[in-house]
């Protein structure tokens, strides 16, 4: 059985004509906000006030800052103006780890004792390959 799986999920679906869900709802109730002012302040007072109302909802809805909404750099001026400015290091005291030390043995190396008529044996042997070597031969 197949079944067909959604792509470009980031892409929010377009419902109202062009507009998204949240688009419509900016700029819905920038429009009833606008209506608002209309009825219950002067006229020329009201005028004034729709240029921030409908910049702010513009913005809302389309106004995009490094590929993030505008609601969010909204919320983080929010969170920015309304929190701390003064930033005061707090040191965490930690307790110490002991740290688990495993000996390591090292590997017994066999050390064979060398008896003399051996340790002659072995002289002779390099006094011998060292003349018979043609680079030494010449230096002698």
């Amino acid at each position: 059985m197949r079944f067909q799986v959604p792509q470009f999920i980031e892409v929010e679906d377009k419902i109202f004509g062009p507009l998204t869900f949240k688009q419509f709802v900016y700029l819905a109730g920038a429009a009833g906000l606008c209506f608002i002012v209309y009825f219950f302040l002067p006229h020329f007072v009201a005028f004034i006030l729709f240029a921030p109302i409908v910049a702010l909802s513009l913005a809302l809805a389309f106004y995009k800052v490094n590929n993030k909404p505008f609601i969010n750099m909204l919320e983080s001026m929010f969170q920015y103006g309304t929190g701390s400015k003064l930033y005061i290091w707090k040191k965490e005291e930690r307790t110490p780890e002991a740290a688990k030390v495993e000996k390591l043995e090292a590997p017994s190396v066999y050390v064979p004792k060398l008896s003399d008529s051996k340790l002659k044996d072995l002289t002779w042997s390099l006094d011998i390959k060292e003349s018979l070597n043609p680079v030494t031969k010449n230096r002698q």
